[in-house]
């Protein structure tokens, strides 16, 4: 069974992409701020990581910078921001993958089978 980190701070759409991804045979942890995020990626090495980018005490973008170089599985941003500079920045900065909320789960899911089947 494949694990996934789910790094999202709003408590609700955490619990439903945590249930939805177990539902489709998904290992999921949740972290709910940013601050231990990048050492439990590091020390865990999820199969993919899912990160938001608005997150209390360590943003997406500054975890993103901190892991890329040692986590080589995918990363996806899943977050609000919709702006093009801030799709190009996540990109370039090393996500795989940037998704704008609110996202359909199936649309997720299929984006999370696209980049593991390429890993």
């Amino acid at each position: 069974m494949q694990h996934i980190l789910l790094v999202e701070d709003d408590l609700r759409l955490s619990t439903l992409i945590k249930s939805f991804l177990e539902q489709n045979n998904f290992n999921v942890s949740v972290l709910n701020s940013g601050d231990k995020a990048a050492d439990f990626i590091l020390s865990q090495q999820p199969d993919l990581v899912i990160l938001d980018i608005m997150l209390p005490k360590m943003d997406g973008f500054s975890i993103c910078r901190k892991i890329r170089h040692q986590f080589t599985n995918p990363i996806i941003f899943l977050t609000a921001k919709d702006s093009d500079f801030d799709h190009v920045l996540g990109l370039e900065i090393g996500a795989d993958d940037y998704l704008i909320k609110p996202i359909e789960p199936h649309v997720l899911l299929a984006r999370i089978n696209t980049r593991l089947r390429q890993n």
